[in-house]
């Protein structure tokens, strides 16, 4: 049995949906984290290939043990969750989604990981329950998560995300295409998420102003999703990075693979998640994908993927 949850990229508002803003999200089905459940007959195992690691549980470590990694705290919240004990089963992991990249690799695992558990004992957990136990878990990564990416990828559809609100789905009036191109930095979300917090609070009166503006944005894109206006859509998003420059979250790096889509022919261009480092997207229509994804490979990005988003 495989269970399996996919990557997101943040289309716009990132960071201001911190503060109550909207952010637009989208997932990267191309990209997955993966958990295969083979029986056991030696109780629970848990490996996790791609991060070395393997976890054998035991729930008294759970209670007062400083250095509990995610995903044992994971394990932890889906039994909870489910009222059963664990099956014995081992758990092989693999992601192909870059972790600190701003892909929600994180999120991802947690709900491959918590999927695979319920599975193994014959629970099927709501998205409800999913994602109240993938944002738990992305607390460990993030410490103030906004929620935008264990929605999106528990959810796995397009969302406008407002901290607190039911999420809404968005409606594509017509697809496009996201060409998501790697830095090859970290993105400590993090850090970045904590440097955002001091500047609004050292001088809330300039940096509100730029948090609210970025939620201007969101409202409006949606409303070009909406109407399949890309070169409107491509406007909002430059703004959007323009925006996230003066929170200080974007990098050289990150503006050099913007200039170098903007001057392949995207409609627009912006970093997506934490910044300083991680990723950029570009958004374009399959016509110009292949060209622009070359140009962003030339420009230095060390890997690119080109995802569709339709309905």
């Amino acid at each position: 049995m495989i269970v399996s949850a996919p990557a997101k990229i943040i289309l716009t508002g990132e960071h201001a949906v911190v503060y109550g803003q909207p952010a637009i999200a989208l997932p990267v089905t191309s990209l997955r984290a993966r958990v295969e459940v083979e029986p056991s007959t030696d109780g629970f195992k848990l490996i996790a290939h791609d991060l070395q690691q393997t976890i054998q549980y035991m729930r008294h470590i759970q209670e007062n043990d400083a250095l509990v990694s995610p995903l044992q705290r994971v394990i932890t919240l889906t039994l909870d969750a489910i009222g059963k004990p664990l099956p014995e089963v081992s758990m092989h992991l693999r992601s192909d989604i870059p972790i600190a990249s701003g892909l929600g690799s994180g999120a991802a695992i947690a709900a491959a990981v918590s999927r695979g558990i319920a599975a193994a004992v014959g629970v099927t957990l709501d998205n409800h329950e999913l994602n109240q136990i993938v944002f738990e878990a992305e607390k460990f990564h993030h410490g103030t998560p906004s929620g935008v990416d264990n929605t999106v990828v528990v959810y796995e559809r397009p969302v406008y995300f407002v901290r607190g609100n039911p999420i809404e789905s968005v409606s594509i009036g017509a697809p496009f295409y996201i060409i998501i191109a790697d830095t090859g930095q970290p993105s400590p979300t993090r850090l970045s998420v904590a440097d955002v917090r001091e500047l609004v609070e050292k001088d809330p009166l300039r940096y509100r102003v730029i948090i609210e503006r970025i939620g201007s944005i969101t409202v409006k894109a949606r409303r070009m999703i909406e109407l399949g206006d890309l070169a409107g859509l491509g406007d909002l998003l430059n703004q959007n990075h323009d925006c996230l420059r003066d929170l200080a979250v974007s990098s050289d790096e990150l503006d050099h693979l913007v200039a170098a889509a903007h001057k392949a022919g995207a409609f627009g261009a912006k970093l997506s998640g934490g910044g300083r480092g991680g990723n950029m997207i570009a958004l374009t229509t399959h016509k110009r994908a292949a060209e622009i994804a070359e140009a962003l490979r030339t420009a230095g990005a060390v890997r690119v993927i080109i995802t569709e988003i339709r309905q």
